[in-house]
């Protein structure tokens, strides 16, 4: 049977990224991300919902999302469902759903505001974005890559 499992997703963090280093000293980044939908009701009342998602990033794609992201910007995230099982320490049987990313583009210009409508709605909003991120893929070396306090190209 086949199968496929892709997930897609624009929102905005909901806290600055926690970066962690595991063995091997492979990073990975825990990202929060409220993505808004926006719905008339039966009644002609408009509505929204918040969905909060737990997302995590590995290697090179955790650390560029911990550099350039902070709490409240807009990001779009293509990723994957990942199910984490557990035993809690009474014995309880945990899990939870999150998305692990692949790869990530950032939204709205470098004032960190535009196109953070997310899942809903957004008509009109136009976003500026950059390139595709690849995960785990160092910079070329024709590529330039900003130092703290340089503005970013987009």
């Amino acid at each position: 049977m086949a199968s496929y499992n892709k997930v897609l997703l624009m929102g905005n963090l909901t806290r600055d990224i926690e970066l962690k280093h595991v063995a091997g000293n492979q990073a990975v980044a825990e990202i929060g991300l409220a993505v808004n939908r926006r719905y008339r009701t039966k009644e002609g009342e408009e509505r929204e919902e918040t969905t909060f998602v737990d997302c995590e990033a590995w290697g090179r794609t955790a650390e560029v999302m911990k550099q350039y992201l902070t709490k409240g910007r807009p990001v779009f995230i293509e990723g994957r469902l990942k199910l984490d099982q557990w035993t809690d320490k009474e014995g309880g049987k945990r899990s939870k759903m999150r998305v692990v990313v692949e790869t990530f583009q950032f939204v709205g210009g470098p004032g960190g505001g535009g196109g953070g409508a997310g899942g809903g709605g957004g008509g009109g909003e136009r976003s500026e974005s950059a390139p595709m991120a690849r995960p785990n893929s160092a910079p070329s070396s024709e590529e330039h890559v900003p130092t703290q306090g340089e503005d970013i190209p987009f």
